[in-house]
């Protein structure tokens, strides 16, 4: 897909007739850096944390969820107020806010764009056009959004364009402001989906169809920013969006949590976003980034788990850092680190007991601990199964083999299962065949730390493991075609642990379910938990599924990650939420630069 490099702000400001300029020299600025190299910023067609944080601050869904609560509270965003749900969770009818506009963009020919309810409509809609490739298409899909797979179906078999105009049952605008959604199936947690500005977030039809072959560098959104510059995997501007509207901080903070109660109280009422602009600067390796926030280049860090033990030594802020007035947020985060297998693969995927042994060897033989300790400086916890803390579901009483790593017990697996070595020490299939792991890693210096410590563990039980090295978007693509037999990164999703359990449902395969698991069984229980209300019925189902992912071992969980903030004296209310992908939109800077 072509993308331009430059989105220069300059020509931005001529369309404006003159707005842009006002924001020349913004009175405050926010510096950032992204860990990975962004992909792009078409909603549905990037799964990325750095091109999801853009987006977050760009599109915006329906819904929202509160900027500090924990558990996750669904708010209001664009719409008026939370969905009507009817008694079965078939239908949801959403109101939007009359009066909200996207950013101003020369498709739109100088007159101001009201959002309606007709462009969520189309936004939903995208998902399904086959000409658009998305890993999200599921989450309408298992709802069974009445209509809308056959249209899908339609178009792919007579490949014919999508069509877009022809209404269904399943989705439909009620008037200028509402839309209705009608399922197939009871959905009791439809409306989360609602809260993801990367599925649900409005797009124009017009932006869409102008920029057609060029969606990821042209995003046109009603959020509180806009694109102002972007090169390609180096930097990203945004821009305060003039014709963002009067959205006041309301947020709600967790009990106990004294850092969100003291943001909670500070912004009560400011009207957001609190910097005018944002500069985010690509720094993929550890130690440049580390020292462009020591020089003062960017105000926050997510800090490098290599300089943990230097700059929080036992937990606690080192005091060379506290003296230049840097302060640090260190919290649990929703995500869990994990290795997927491809099941279609002949090394390593299948259901029966000889594979289920090798990839369960594999775990057992890979060290969480080690991975805690080397990789992560003590910045993580050893996860027990996939879904991630602060989700419905997560247990933190669960104990697995994930976080009990045995060489001894793995060698003696393979050996049971014929697994035997070779002449030359390495282990072979049963019936006499190589065997040979080849794990996917992408180029930084903290994969390459990865890959050793995955090298040193399996050469420990005999398997031979290769690299396949290449940037993260490449890697993306692959895994969605089904092209790497392993390969590992961070889920962050949230705040259900449904989306966890979906990475191994069959019907996923060729979007989340980058392992390409399918187990009826497993189906089935997923199936169950999904249509169930919340409560000690539904985590029971929830239980029974998590434990034939650990059974048939589609995926090892690693770690679930530790994130910590650091930032300089002159930023304020950098609280990072588990369960949104963007909050700078209330982050201050108290001194410009």
């Amino acid at each position: 897909m072509l993308r331009r490099d430059l989105l220069a702000a300059g020509a931005a400001a001529t369309s404006l007739g003159g707005i842009g300029r006002a924001f020349a020299a913004p009175a405050k600025v926010l510096r950032a850096a992204f860990v990975t190299a962004e992909t792009g910023f078409d909603p549905i067609q990037v799964s990325d944390a750095s091109s999801l944080t853009v987006i977050g601050l760009i599109f915006e869904a329906p819904l929202v969820f509160d900027e500090l609560a924990l558990p996750a509270l669904l708010k209001p965003l664009t719409a008026a107020a939370l969905p009507e749900v009817s008694a079965d969770f078939k239908r949801f009818v959403f109101t939007i806010r009359a009066g909200i506009y996207f950013a101003d963009d020369p498709v739109f020919k100088g007159r101001p764009r009201e959002l309606t309810a007709a462009d969520y409509v189309y936004s939903i809609k995208r998902l399904y056009d086959p000409a658009v490739k998305t890993e999200r298409l599921y989450q309408l899909e298992n709802a069974q959004v009445l209509g809308l797979s056959e249209l899908r179906k339609a178009a792919l078999a007579a490949r014919t364009p999508f069509p877009y105009d022809k209404e269904v049952a399943g989705l439909r605008t009620l008037d200028r402001y509402r839309f209705e959604v009608r399922l197939g199936t009871p959905t009791p947690r439809f409306a989360n989906i609602f809260a993801a500005p990367a599925t649900t977030g409005a797009v124009a039809r017009e932006v869409i169809e102008a920029y057609a072959d060029d969606t990821m560098a042209h995003p046109v959104g009603t959020g509180p920013y806009r694109l102002a510059e972007w090169r390609r995997s180096s930097r990203i501007v945004l821009e305060r969006n003039p014709r963002f509207r009067d959205l006041r901080f309301s947020g709600v903070s967790p009990p106990g949590d004294a850092g969100a109660a003291i943001v909670a109280r500070e912004l009560a009422g400011q009207r957001l976003p609190l910097v005018d602009r944002i500069e985010v600067a690509v720094i993929e390796e550890s130690q440049p980034r580390w020292l462009a926030f020591l020089g003062g280049e960017i105000d926050t860090v997510r800090l490098p788990p290599s300089f943990a033990p230097i700059a929080m030594p036992g937990g606690q802020l080192a005091p060379y850092l506290a003296k230049r007035g840097v302060h640090a947020r260190q919290t649990l985060g929703a995500s869990v680190s994990h290795t997927f297998f491809n099941f279609d693969d002949p090394q390593v995927g299948g259901y029966t007991p000889v594979k289920v042994a090798l990839r369960r060897a594999i775990a057992l033989g890979y060290d969480n601990a080690a991975d805690v300790r080397l990789l992560y400086n003590g910045q993580a916890v050893p996860a027990q199964s996939m879904i991630a803390p602060h989700n419905i579901g997560y247990d933190p009483a669960l104990k697995t083999e994930m976080s009990q790593a045995s060489p001894a017990r793995a060698n003696a697996l393979l050996d049971l299962y014929g697994y035997a070595r070779g002449s030359d020490g390495w282990r072979r299939h049963p019936d006499g065949k190589a065997l040979q792991l080849r794990r996917a890693s992408s180029q930084d210096q903290r994969s390459r730390q990865l890959n050793e410590l995955w090298q040193k563990r399996m050469t420990a039980i005999g398997l031979r493991m290769v690299f396949e090295v290449a940037p993260f978007g490449e890697l993306i693509k692959r895994s969605l075609a089904g092209q790497l037999q392993m390969w590992g990164f961070n889920w962050s999703e949230g705040p259900d642990g449904e989306f966890y359990l979906g990475l191994a449902y069959g019907p996923n395969a060729d979007q989340s379910n980058d392992a390409r698991f399918r187990l009826p069984a497993f189906d089935t229980l997923y199936e169950r938990q999904a249509v169930m209300p919340d409560g000690p019925e539904r985590l029971a189902v929830m239980r029974e599924a998590t434990k034939l992912m650990l059974a048939y071992m589609p995926y090892i969980a690693h770690v679930h990650p530790i994130d910590t903030d650091l930032s300089h004296a002159q930023v304020r209310h950098l609280i990072r939420h588990p369960f949104k992908s963007s909050w700078w939109h209330f982050t201050d800077i108290t001194a410009a630069h």
